[in-house]
């Protein structure tokens, strides 16, 4: 047997079904079932997601305090923040590299890299 050699597995549109209407009676479990039928617990989700059957989709709680949420709150308009202060920086970049290529033209140099060369301007 070779190395890529791989077992691909099609089930049909029946069978799908069935192990469907298996999950909605809740005889079985649907790890129990992929354990049953040998299928990938993936492929059970495709197949839920496929005939449109969220009521079978595992549910997600999210269980917080509130000290988390008030965090959380915080945190995010820290992060607002933050990213203005980002913007208005590079903003502020832009104009002073305008103000020296204009300064650059209207002093007669070649570039904005001998200007600053000639003010001891760091890039």
């Amino acid at each position: 047997m070779y190395k890529n050699d791989k077992v691909i597995r099609r089930y049909s549109e029946p069978f799908k079904l069935k192990i469907l209407a298996e999950l909605t009676t809740g005889k079985h479990t649907k790890s129990e079932l992929c354990k049953l039928y040998s299928i990938a617990p993936t492929t059970v989700n495709v197949w839920i997601k496929k005939y449109n059957r969220k009521d079978l989709m595992n549910t997600r709680v999210k269980v917080e305090t509130k000290d988390e949420i008030s965090r959380i709150k915080a945190l995010q308009k820290e992060v607002e923040q933050l990213k203005k202060l980002l913007l208005k920086k590079d903003l502020d970049a832009m104009v002073q590299d305008c103000y020296l290529e204009v300064a650059a033209e209207d002093l007669g140099y070649k570039s904005i890299a001998e200007l600053k060369k000639k003010l001891s301007i760091k890039p």
